[in-house]
């Protein structure tokens, strides 16, 4: 399984971005999207998940009420929509699947990732 993650780039404090995750196989009938990102200098970290079957989402604290995520099962992509940018949100940003529908913020628990997409929010 290929993931792709695209949509990154500059935006301004208060803008927004919308990033995509595609995937070149959907291998489980039931499995669970997620996104994190790294910062430069840190590790990464979990931003938001989603199960296919019942979409039932998850979020970090840092980003409820400003992202949202997003799956449409006619596309077979995912989506990231951050809204209310800050210049904290710089980081690249993956998108991962795993297996189960159950949502996860565990890193350890996605079987693939795609390549990340950098996201720059400048002040």
């Amino acid at each position: 399984v290929q993931l792709q993650a695209f949509g990154g780039g500059l935006a301004q404090a208060g803008g927004y971005l919308r990033l995509s995750c595609a995937a070149s196989a959907r291998p489980w009938s039931s499995y669970a999207i997620a996104w994190f990102r790294q910062a430069p200098g840190k590790d990464r970290e979990f931003v938001a998940s989603i199960g296919y079957t019942d979409h039932n989402r998850d979020y970090a604290d840092s980003v409820k009420g400003r992202f949202t995520i997003l799956s449409y099962g006619a596309d077979n992509k995912e989506y990231l929509q951050m809204n209310s940018l800050r210049p904290e949100d710089t980081a690249v940003y993956y998108c991962a699947i795993k297996r189960g529908s159950r949502y996860s913020p565990l890193m350890g628990d996605y079987e693939f990732w795609g390549q990340g997409t950098l996201v720059t929010v400048s002040s």
